[in-house]
């Protein structure tokens, strides 16, 4: 019955545990809406012959419906739309809630292209994302100059990629393929040429793939820093060079050891307390939007003397610096020189 609805639909194909849902859905509100106007248009070519006008003039009778009726004729569509409600929130629930071991991937929206970075120190790509069938991916996204829309039809996701901000979303390939990314979002001249392939692997292949690509990425790694486009190597290493270039040593240290400003060290997902009490998550929202507006939540104990970032960082610095971050775990910290650079306030009498 599902490729039967599709093909009457013209879907393209399921290939994510997505689109099953969006499909069930779509079948559902399509199903009962034709159901309902087949019954209304049949009803009404009826009346048409048997309320006919008769040669005879005949005033035309009162009709006065019963409460029952009423219930009845505004009961079952709302009964419909709010099962179609619960339905599609419940969709909705799980499609806005990534799971804790989603795979993360950067992507930049740029007239006209689409850029990724793997967050756990895979390649960068540019057009083509490669990922593993049956695991989960989160996309977390940003745009360079305008409003773009990430859209992967096979896939049934469609995100709105915004400049200045991160929009994230996720997904997890069920077939193995070649799937095509578009722009749904009008962007400029070349819109509709602003292509991507998503490219879906068999698991244990994907994780070959991702050592091979691994192997000799530091030999690679373009010294270059022009907006992060020229940088060929680890999204955490590049996150480690703009760190020390942008003088965050002077102020975070990177082995817990407490500085001027937090450690970074198990920064990401620690709880911390505000000035205001008020408690939050190091999330990946939290870190890029304090290096923005650094004293918008300050964290209790620090001075707010940390300067704004904006307009310093490009969003794939901002990305990586994030990534850098959620790389220093005590479990696998490497020694990283922070006190060459510390920078020591002047203590006045």
């Amino acid at each position: 019955m599902n490729d039967i609805m599709r093909t009457l639909l013209w879907l393209p194909v399921q290939a994510s545990t997505f689109a099953s849902k969006v499909d069930n859905l779509h079948y559902f509100v399509i199903t009962v809406t034709m159901v309902a106007s087949i019954a209304t248009g049949l009803l009404a070519f009826y009346f048409f012959f048997k309320y006919r006008e008769r040669r005879k003039a005949q005033s035309t009778p009162l009709v006065l419906p019963s409460v029952k009726f009423e219930i009845v004729v505004i009961g079952v569509p709302l009964f419909f739309f709010l099962l179609w409600f619960v339905q599609g929130y419940q969709d909705y629930v799980w499609y806005t809630t990534p799971p804790e071991d989603a795979m993360d991937v950067y992507v930049m929206g740029k007239k006209w292209m689409w850029k990724f970075a793997y967050g756990d120190g895979g390649p960068n790509a540019i057009g083509t994302l490669h990922v593993p069938a049956n695991r989960p991916v989160r996309l977390l996204m940003t745009s360079r100059d305008v409003i773009h829309s990430f859209y992967v039809p096979d896939f049934r996701i469609k995100q709105d990629v915004l400049p200045g901000r991160y929009t994230e979303t996720w997904f997890e390939a069920t077939r193995v393929g070649r799937y095509q990314i578009l722009c749904a979002e009008y962007c400029g001249t070349w819109h509709s040429q602003m292509w991507g392939e998503i490219v879906v692997m068999p698991a244990q292949e994907f994780d070959n793939w991702l050592v091979e690509q691994r192997r000799g990425l530091s030999e690679r790694v373009d010294t270059s820093t022009d907006d992060g486009d020229n940088f060929h190597g680890s999204i955490v290493e590049y996150g480690k060079k703009i760190a020390m270039s942008e003088g965050c040593v002077k102020c975070h240290s990177f082995d817990g050891e407490p500085h001027i400003g937090p450690t970074w060290l198990d920064l990401y997902q620690r709880r911390e307390t505000l000035e205001t009490g008020e408690t939050i998550i190091a999330d990946e929202a939290y870190l890029t939007d304090s290096m923005i507006d650094p004293r918008a939540k300050i964290v209790k104990g620090y001075k707010p003397v940390m300067p704004t970032y904006k307009g310093r960082l490009a969003a794939p610095e901002a990305a990586a610096l994030v990534e850098f971050i959620k790389s220093l775990r005590s479990e696998s910290l490497e020694n990283v020189p922070s006190k060459e650079a510390i920078y020591e306030p002047v203590k006045r009498r």
